[in-house]
């Protein structure tokens, strides 16, 4: 799924596997997520880095762009029934400031104009959950690690109401 840009300042651009974009998303996976997978898991660098070699592979992949400088990962995925969000990760020095309610904004945004609701998962014990309960999720569903969410589509203002 194509990621139009968000101007002024964010760019979305399609990644590659190619092994200097694989190194940047494993980067950031690394700072955003690699705290909370510690937490549980321990972290196995070379388990991490074939996990992420082959999500890279199977899910279309978005370098997040800031004013020309790389600062994170998404990926949005169009699927018949749906829109999947996720790898979603922004290096250490551009959370907190308010650009991920900026990208999922977007993101849902976009959703509600294909009319589709958004699905992710998120770490149970990673606190990430409380941005996405006030954009809206709720949980669908639950695993021994993850919470299943989904956002129902909004209508947008172009649609007549009933």
């Amino acid at each position: 799924m194509i990621v139009p840009d968000l101007h002024p300042d964010l760019k979305f651009r399609s990644l590659t596997p190619t092994v200097e974009e694989l190194e940047f998303a494993f980067e950031a996976k690394k700072q955003a997520l690699g705290p909370h997978i510690i937490q549980q898991w321990g972290w196995d660098e070379e388990f991490q880095r074939n996990v992420h070699a082959r999500r890279m592979r199977e899910k279309p992949f978005h370098q997040i762009v800031l004013n020309g400088q790389p600062i994170g990962t998404l990926s949005l995925q169009l699927l018949p029934e749906f829109i999947r969000f996720g790898e979603f990760y922004l290096i250490d020095s551009f959370r907190g400031i308010g650009i991920g309610s900026r990208v999922l904004d977007h993101c849902l945004q976009l959703a509600d104009e294909k009319g589709l609701p958004v699905r992710l998962e998120y770490l149970l014990w990673n606190p990430v959950g409380s941005l996405y309960r006030r954009s809206g999720f709720v949980e669908v569903g639950r695993t021994p690690t993850h919470f299943l969410m989904e956002r129902p589509t909004l209508k947008t203002s172009s649609e007549p109401s009933s």
